[in-house]
């Protein structure tokens, strides 16, 4: 019997903050691929990390959620917040699965997050109950040839966007009008509230 179950792409990041290459890699992955939906998942601030400069929690929602306003396949989450911290992926999929019955979850990482996938804790686990779809990197590729053998991990041919939040932040700091990089209300949330200044 074929599954009816709505299939959601889960994008983890910090999104400190979410610019444009975050919105091209989900969109892109929405319209080219079998998922119905993707999810941008808002990673907490680990109380265990030195803070830096990552902003609130909620700021960093508000502002992937006024991003994805005008795309319906695109939805904020902030199913994180609310789980004990240090959060590992494993558990969040188990808490969604629960959550939402009707939803079949997988995961969206670029090449790079793979190379280090073997070290998250029950990889193995995630790996027989979900599908990781992978967008491009620039990286020697050495590292997908072995993961490639799995049937869960799928190799998306996603624009490579070398955008960074990091360096959008130095950008700030340095007085550089970055308002091309970030979706427009993104940018006007960011400047009315003076963050990463």
């Amino acid at each position: 019997m074929a599954d009816k179950r709505k299939k959601v792409g889960l994008f983890f990041g910090t999104f400190n903050p979410i610019h444009i290459g975050h919105l091209i890699i989900g969109n892109h992955f929405v319209e080219y691929s079998d998922l119905d939906e993707v999810w941008f998942v808002v990673t907490p601030h680990n109380p265990h990390k030195k803070k830096s400069n990552l902003l609130e929690d909620n700021h960093r929602l508000t502002m992937v959620r006024i991003a994805v306003e005008d795309y319906p396949k695109l939805k904020a989450s902030n199913i994180e917040f609310d789980l004990p911290q240090p959060n590992y992926t494993v558990n969040t999929l188990i808490h969604l699965e629960e959550k939402y019955p009707d939803h079949r979850f997988s995961l969206i990482m670029g090449e790079d997050n793979l190379k280090s996938f073997h070290k998250w804790k029950n990889y193995d686990v995630i790996l027989s109950r979900h599908s990781i779809y992978v967008y491009p990197r620039i990286s020697n590729g050495e590292v997908l040839k072995k993961w490639l053998k799995e049937k869960a991990v799928i190799l998306v041919d996603a624009p490579i966007m070398e955008l960074s939040s990091t360096a959008i932040r130095k950008s700030i700091q340095l007085g550089k009008n970055i308002k091309p990089l970030l979706p427009h209300a993104v940018w006007t949330y960011l400047d009315e509230m003076n963050f990463y200044k």
